[in-house]
């Protein structure tokens, strides 16, 4: 502690609100497993000395949770004579614990607070004897008390890891002056300190940092440094993935098995295999945390997927069967099964006779039951438990020996070299209706024999003895929470714990006895209380996933992998980004010293088919018309900058000549003047540049075509000095020329011309001429010509007219054309020019220059795509297309169904969410243009949530005509009972009935004739209740728009009651009959059923089996609002207990819930 810097302050000072409350930090935050305190019992302390070293240690440093061995125990105590004139600040002597100087640290009237005493233990380096990375961890009791009177005393406890920078740790309010002073202490006769003295003993225990992250803060820490490993960040909340990850990672046979996976000719981002590789490297190589954002991506994750958690099962299946489709047909194919899949006989066999049914599946994990059973061989013994079918129950053995006794259960015919157990510690509670987390005790071995598990005949020519290899934990409750694992990465050595980005060596304490679950447990042994409530404090973490691996494959299994085992393009293509990264890097911290040059030349023009001379913010990797690009230092001077630009155009300097690029006010952009003193740099003339909108120098760079007889070069105009400096501008004019091709529908840039202002526009003939190598012009041709002023102002040139008259200047651009010369064109004559045409062939043809820029400032690149629901994404695959904005619904038809050869008649389009990207609302087929269609009126003001670049597309069965004459009615279809929902838009003649709408259903579903597969029902339901069945006869021009509509084949029971009382109205709801849920139905009573053989029927009914029709609760609901349900017993009979216009409520969760919100099964795509 430096005095100077921070007098009378201790930089890691502790605070204490009171001797029996908490250690806190100086801000005021509770301190997290860096102290304890532990309060004096009053009985205890009524007979401790202070002076009875030995007794008092026993007393004030009590075990700890991590139970660390100890390594020294000393105490030192320090003897404060005229307390009242000590200084602000005082040290203690040096003594020395563990082998390292210690020391005491008083402030006698506190350290920065009122009427406190200030008490710390801090180490007694020098300031520049500190070694490097030291770290001491200790616990330690500061004792103040009566020298005179050794019963007299007052104490606190704490632990610390202490380092360089956290020199020291104690008390910043130890004890209230006040209570120290002139005040007789508590019980006693006397104050505590007596005659202005008093001692303090420190007593010191240093404990064994075994992990080297005992009581760690975590600032700063280096995993790699620390363990050699590195650890996974969390997206969001991925820390279950992480977990998964990690433990396969180690399983070092299955990293081998991936970095095999043949994957150099598809190095793509969505191949989730190469993305698995790449993240298996990158923990190989990696001095940091390694993300996992590639691999969630070649899932087909979106944002939303990576803030929920998953199920680690069903992650580890997925991937697994991912992983086989990717080896399939090559070598791999057999690795993962031999390697994590067993096989599983479930059997019934008779007791009494020769007779057994039995079927063998393979296995990729064990789920075992947590509830009712302390330990996983309790577990193995309950998962293989025999169920003995006999009395109501027996076992129908076949026609030979009909009814029998049998054995009903399961046994393993073998286990996998690496065994995933699935601890079922989160189950359904019946009583609380809801997925609850099982926190009870559960232990598990480091090894165990999985021999008494298996079958009889099973292999057992190698011992079933397997060693924990992994510990997959939760820490949390069923509705948040936190994963990650233990592993053992070696077959000998430390076990490790991967917590996200952080890794750190972990004990077996840690890994066993701390993921056990059940209540916290005291040192001693007892169960620690939960403060003020009956019962234990129980833990929250507790292990899910367990990973052993059988002994005798551990070195198949763990077997070292290395460079060589990684693939040469893996390694290769990380090479290639690292150096890529080192020069983005590299070119970012330098980025200030560079300015860009953006340089249109000659051949770049020649490529621009568009307006002005080029698109500044084209590339030149993309696009050949983009302006060159030159990142020159900002020091540089435009000398050196012209020798880099003709060392590019390979030509030389003395040729080049840069003109700057200004913005015209008519938001053109064209060049200024030339650049003709070269001696500043380039940061000045990017300065001096007026109105400059871009972040680089825009040049146009001109070579000159003349040399003179010393070999300088001659320029039209802007002619030098010697100095370099420009002298006065001739009378000769700069000008671009464009062509326009009406063949090829295509704008292209010539060069450029120096004219004379004085000039007539038709003079310009023979200098086009000349340039396009066009020896003469037919009898009925002339060139037409036009000055390009601005995107949307294209104006004619008349022949007879001056170049100045007609106001041309230095960086205009002027387009011609050759044209026939029919009075329906205009030629050079001075009558002025047409109108683009109107009608439709116009739009999809330029006829002259001036309709081409028509076309370019409305052209409009649309992406089509087949509407997802409505279209065959196979038979009609999306596509783009540049279309006029102008044209009109009619025609913008005809164009698409000439790319999809098929009838435009035949043809709709829908608008664009541009959130979601999904179809929004059709377009109606009026007269109204593309742009429009795409850019609706009041688009801004409405904020209308469009798309104004894409369309989706519907191939009708008929015409849009004919569409008007029909009714399209959204129907669901039901199958395997009432759990499988299938959506058909079905379109019904408006003046059809509901039996045209079962016949066209049936087409478009592809199913059996109600002939063939019994007749259908159609039936309307209204916020989840049965509302009404409708009869063939009815029409469907009545069919409410906004009912739903369901489809279901009659039940065969059903199909010969014509009764309607015999039927009630079955609907599903959660707790309340207000939240209903799901698809109601009509369910067929009979009299005199007991309500158990109703269930039976209901089960076939609903389609829902196992424990998801067990969860379910039946009642009876009457149609009055405040009545309560009466849920039934098996022995009820539905038949006499509904009344007319009753219903049958399910009650049970709505498990599709996560689907409408957006969260559906996990998937793997890539």
């Amino acid at each position: 502690m430096d005095d100077l810097q921070n007098p009378g302050a201790s930089p890691n000072a502790m605070v204490v609100d009171g001797p029996e409350e908490h250690v806190v930090e100086p801000n005021g935050t509770e301190s997290e497993d860096v102290a304890i305190i532990n309060p004096p019992d009053q009985m205890e302390t009524d007979t401790l000395l202070a002076s009875d070293y030995e007794a008092m240690k026993a007393h004030v440093l009590q075990p700890l949770p991590e139970e660390p061995r100890i390594l020294d125990d000393q105490v030192h105590t320090w003897t404060i004579e005229n307390w009242r004139t000590c200084p602000k600040k005082e040290h203690g002597p040096i003594f020395y614990a563990g082998g390292y100087p210690w020391r005491i640290l008083l402030f006698p009237f506190g350290n920065n607070v009122l009427d406190q005493c200030s008490i710390y233990l801090e180490h007694g380096f020098e300031p520049n004897a500190i070694p490097e990375d030291w770290s001491c961890c200790v616990q330690f009791a500061l004792v103040l008390w009566n020298k005179n009177h050794p019963h007299i005393f007052f104490q606190h406890s704490a632990h610390h890891r202490f380092t360089k920078e956290e020199s020291d740790w104690g008390f910043t309010r130890f004890l209230e002056t006040r209570k120290m002073f002139n005040t007789v202490w508590e019980n006693y006769d006397r104050p505590l300190i007596e005659n202005d003295s008093a001692n303090i003993s420190a007593y010191v225990r240093v404990v064994e940092d075994e992990t080297g992250v005992l009581w760690h803060n975590f600032n700063n820490y280096d995993s790699k440094k620390e363990t050699g490993y590195v650890g996974l960040k969390n997206q969001g909340a991925t820390c279950y993935l992480n977990s998964l990850l990690q433990s396969l990672y180690f399983t070092n046979a299955f990293r081998k098995a991936i970095y095999q996976i043949p994957t150099q000719h598809d190095e793509n981002m969505t191949n989730s295999a190469y993305t698995l590789q790449r993240l298996f490297y990158q923990l190989q190589t990696s001095n940091t945390a390694v993300g996992t954002a590639e691999l969630t991506k070649s899932f087909g994750w979106e944002t939303r997927h990576i803030f929920e958690q998953q199920d680690v099962q069903e992650l580890s299946r997925k991937l697994m069967e991912r992983m086989e489709e990717k080896m399939k047909g090559t070598e791999l194919e057999k690795v993962l099964p031999e390697m994590f899949s067993g096989k599983i006989k479930t059997y019934i066999s008779c007791i009494n006779v020769p007779y057994e049914s039995s079927r063998i599946e393979d296995f990729w994990d064990v789920q075992l039951n947590v509830s009712g059973n302390e330990n996983l061989l309790d577990s193995f013994q309950d998962y293989i438990q025999v169920e003995k079918l006999d009395g109501d129950n027996q076992y129908f053995a076949g026609d030979e020996y009909k009814l029998q006794d049998a054995n009903k259960g399961v046994i393993f015919q073998s286990f996998p070299d690496v065994l995933h157990l699935q601890l079922k510690r989160f189950e359904y509670d019946i009583q609380r209706d809801a997925m609850m987390k099982i926190n009870d005790r559960y232990e598990f071995p480091e090894e165990f024999d999985a021999s008494p598990y298996l079958d009889k005949d099973a292999d057992r020519s190698e011992p079933w003895e397997y060693q924990l290899h992994g510990v997959l934990v939760h820490s949390g409750d069923l509705n948040a929470g936190h994963y990650y694992a233990f592993l053992k990465p070696n077959k000998e050595g430390w076990w490790y714990k991967y917590d996200d980005d952080k890794v750190t060596k972990a004990t077996k304490r840690e890994v066993l006895e701390e993921n056990f679950g059940g209540p916290y447990k005291l040192a001693n042994g007892q169960v620690r209380p939960l403060a003020g409530k009956k019962g234990p404090l129980m833990r929250p973490n507790s292990a899910y996933m367990l990973v052993y691996i059988r002994k005798s494959r551990l070195d198949k299994i763990l077997c070292p992998v290395t460079d060589a085992d990684t693939p040469a393009h893996l390694q290769r293509r990380f090479e290639e980004e690292y150096a890529a990264r080192e020069a983005r890097r590299k070119e970012r911290e330098e980025q200030h010293l560079y300015l860009g040059v953006k340089a249109i030349t000659e051949a770049t023009f020649q490529q621009h088919g568009a307006t002005d001379l080029t698109n500044f913010d084209a590339t030149p990797d993309q696009d050949p018309a983009a302006p060159r690009y030159y990142r020159v230092l900002r020091s540089a001077s435009m000398k050196d900058v012209v020798a880099q630009i003709a060392a590019d155009l390979d030509q030389d300097p003395k040729r080049v000549r840069l003109w700057i690029m200004v913005n015209r006010q008519n938001k053109t952009i064209r060049p200024d003047q030339p650049i003709m003193d070269l001696r500043p740099t380039v940061e000045e003339t990017y300065t001096r540049a007026a109105a400059h909108r871009d972040q680089a120098l825009r040049v146009w760079v001109e070579v000159a075509e003349e040399v003179n007889a010393e070999g300088n070069p001659v320029w039209p105009t802007y002619g030098g000095l010697a100095n370099g400096v420009a002298v006065v501008k001739n009378d000769l004019i700069l000008l671009f020329l464009k062509w326009f091709d009406p063949e090829a529908q295509a704008l292209k840039g010539i060069g450029h011309v120096y004219v004379g202002k004085e000039r007539k526009v038709e003079e310009l003939i023979p200098i086009i001429m000349k340039k396009m190598n066009w020896e003469k012009l037919e009898s009925d041709e002339k060139i037409q010509m036009w000055e390009e002023i601005k995107p949307n102002m294209i104006e004619a040139l008349r022949g007879k007219q001056s170049l100045k008259a007609a106001e041309l200047q230095d960086g205009d651009i002027i387009c011609f054309q050759r044209i026939k010369d029919r009075k329906s064109k205009l030629s050079l004559s001075d009558k002025g020019d047409r109108h683009p045409a109107d009608d439709a062939k116009s739009l999809d043809r330029a006829e002259d220059a001036r309709e081409y820029y028509d076309f370019l400032l409305n052209k409009r690149t649309v992406a089509f795509r087949p509407h997802p629901q409505k279209c065959d994404a196979e038979a009609y695959p999306p596509f783009e297309m540049v279309l006029n904005g102008k044209m009109l619904y009619d025609r913008l038809s005809e164009k698409v169904g000439e790319k999809l050869s098929v009838d435009p008649t035949h043809l709709r389009f829908y608008t664009v969410n541009a959130s979601s990207n999904n179809p929004r609302t059709a377009v109606k087929r009026q007269n109204q243009t593309l742009h429009n269609i795409l850019v609706p009126a009041n688009f801004a003001q409405l904020n209308m949530n469009q798309r104004n670049d894409a369309l989706f597309f519907e191939v009708l069965d008929m015409s849009l005509a004919e569409l008007d004459t029909k009714k399209s009615i959204r129907l669901t279809l039901l199958s395997e009972g009432i759990t499988k929902e299938e959506q058909f838009d079905i379109l019904v003649p408006k003046n059809g009935q509901v039996s045209d709408l079962i016949e066209c259903l049936l087409k478009k579903a592809k199913l059996p004739s109600e002939g063939e597969a019994g007749p259908m029902r159609i039936y309307e339901i209204s916020n989840h209740k049965f509302f009404r069945e409708l009869s063939r006869e009815y029409p469907v021009i009545s069919i409410n728009d906004y009912a739903t509509v369901i489809a279901e084949r009659i039940p065969p029971e059903d199909v010969e009651v014509t009764d309607p009382s015999h039927f009630i109205a079955v609907f599903q709801y959660h707790v309340e009959p207000s939240r209903t849920h799901g698809i109601p139905f009509r369910f067929l009573l009979k009299e005199g059923e007991k309500f158990a053989d109703t269930k039976k029927r209901l089960e076939k009914r609903i389609g829902l089996k196992g424990k998801s029709f067990e969860k379910i609760k039946f009642a009876v609901v009457k149609r009055t609002h405040f009545s309560r349900p009466q849920y039934l017993t098996d022995d009820d009979i539905l038949w006499d207990l509904a009344e007319q216009d009753d219903c049958l409520g399910l009650d049970h969760p709505d498990r599709t819930r996560s689907l409408r919100n957006g969260t559906g099964d996990l998937f793997l795509k890539g």
